[in-house]
């Protein structure tokens, strides 16, 4: 009787672990809460969502990639943005997720493109866990996350490549400041740009 219940009990272990091992992380969505995360950012300095935010009123989290024309183009406007809200309290930081990018390419990029004189945060996301968990799919992503660890808003830091009507960040980010709700419309947008080389396949959300 005794082995028998032993053999069963170790069935059930079992088959409990394979369930947790199969159990499939659901993405976050906006208005939802996120996660605390953690990442290593390439001076090997570990990051947690609750550091980025810690006395602040936001986190803007913007997926980058040293080889997409495309981040080349808004480099400016990124790196302004980062100036312009400086003093109001706002976190600023870039997230590597393509699989094929070396530490030292993303170091020299950050170095070229001026990153490193605003003081952006450059972290490493090797196994693209935490693009998977915000769904991100191009570079450049942003993703807005308030004081309270709400997702308030995803998608593109403007309209445009070359030339913005609608600067898309920069409007949500004076709306949290102001403590004003995002219509819902304004919450989440296309983003434009090159897509993240994943290292497994993932299920993506298609942003309209």
């Amino acid at each position: 009787m005794r082995k028998c219940f032993l053999i069963f009990f170790v069935l059930i272990v079992s088959v409990c672990i394979l369930s947790a091992e199969n159990k499939k992380e659901e993405p976050v969505k906006v208005d939802e809460i996120v996660k605390e995360i953690q990442l290593d950012s390439i001076e090997k300095k570990p990051y947690t969502l609750k550091k980025l935010l810690d006395k602040k009123k936001a986190a803007v989290l913007i997926f980058l990639a040293t080889e997409c024309p495309v981040v080349d183009d808004y480099v400016e406007r990124i790196t302004k943005l980062i100036k312009d809200f400086k003093e109001k309290e706002i976190q600023f930081v870039g997230i590597h997720s393509n699989k094929h990018e070396t530490v030292e390419a993303i170091k020299k990029y950050s170095e070229k493109h001026g990153f490193t004189n605003v003081n952006l945060p450059i972290l490493l996301d090797p196994e693209n866990k935490i693009a998977d968990y915000f769904q991100a799919r191009r570079t450049p992503e942003v993703f807005l996350i308030d004081a309270k660890k709400t997702l308030r808003y995803r998608g593109g830091i403007d309209d445009s490549r070359k030339n913005p009507e609608e600067h898309y960040l920069q409007n949500v980010l004076n709306l949290v400041l102001d403590d004003k709700p995002i219509p819902e419309k304004q919450r989440k947008t296309r983003a434009i740009g090159c897509t993240i080389k994943r290292v497994r396949k993932a299920e993506l959300d298609r942003t309209p």
